[in-house]
């Protein structure tokens, strides 16, 4: 038995292992956000004019997140402009195009990012979306007016709210992981 033990494909497959148990404790740390989720990226209707801004106020962006467009690429296209452009809805000078249906936006830094269609007349139709990285000074932030949706009492409780950066996880739990694994290697190793 102690052969086996000590032997170089059992020690493989326990550092496996202990690989394993860390890649475990850890959490995926990026999401990525479909724009506007089940109404994809389109003109908002008259119903909800303000989906974008909505939907950019309930979701929380970090490093890493990605945001996806989803659209008919004959019908629409996404840009990336700046906060002036977005705010007079200029979209002669983009910073970034993307026209395939399927965009992705990879975030990666923090900041203020400022999307509207890059179809003619559809930013005025308030087919833009602005989003906040990073909690950085929310001052830059356009001003949609008030909001047209009623507000309601809640019944059956306070809306959840997503999870504050304390909460998230660290790279504590993965040395953490990391040393307990080599611990019990260790102890194994000098049993054996």
């Amino acid at each position: 038995m102690a052969t086996i033990l000590r032997s170089p494909r059992f020690l493989y497959l326990w550092y496996a292992f202990q690989l394993l148990v860390v890649l475990l404790q850890t959490k995926v740390l990026c999401h990525q956000h479909k724009v506007g989720d089940l109404d994809a990226w389109g003109l908002p209707t008259s119903a909800d004019p303000l989906v974008y801004a909505k939907w950019s106020k309930y979701n929380t962006f970090k490093i890493g997140d990605s945001l996806l467009f989803l659209y008919p690429p004959s019908q629409d296209s996404v840009i990336q402009v700046t906060k002036q452009s977005f705010e007079s809805c200029n979209s002669t000078d983009p910073i970034l195009y993307m026209n395939n249906g399927n965009s992705l936006f990879n975030i990666t830094t923090n900041g203020n990012f400022y999307f509207t269609s890059g179809e003619a007349g559809h930013c005025q139709k308030k087919q833009k979306l602005y989003i906040n990285v990073g909690n950085v000074s929310s001052a830059d932030s356009p001003f949609y007016g008030p909001s047209s949706a009623p507000s309601y009492p809640t019944v059956f409780g306070s809306i959840p709210q997503p999870p504050s950066p304390s909460s998230s996880p660290s790279s504590t739990s993965v040395i953490i992981g990391a040393v307990i694994g080599s611990a019990i290697s260790a102890i194994i190793n000098g049993f054996m």
